[in-house]
């Protein structure tokens, strides 16, 4: 999966705290090579399905 969030994601990461205020730092932390990892957690916090998470994170890239 390539979401290029590598750039954008101090960005992403205000915005998606902004709107999803139960989110954590550790919720949001992204690894070189562990977006599975972060998605997954997301999926969880957020009771969402994979591609619901991943359509909204291009949604952010997106925007700016």
């Amino acid at each position: 999966m390539d979401l290029t969030l590598k750039g954008n994601w101090n960005i992403i990461q205000g915005k998606l705290k902004a709107k999803y205020g139960e989110l954590t730092d550790d919720d949001l932390v992204m690894v070189k090579g562990e977006e599975d990892q972060m998605i997954g957690r997301l999926q969880k916090r957020l009771g969402k399905t994979k591609d619901e998470i991943v359509r909204e994170l291009s949604s952010l890239i997106e925007v700016k």
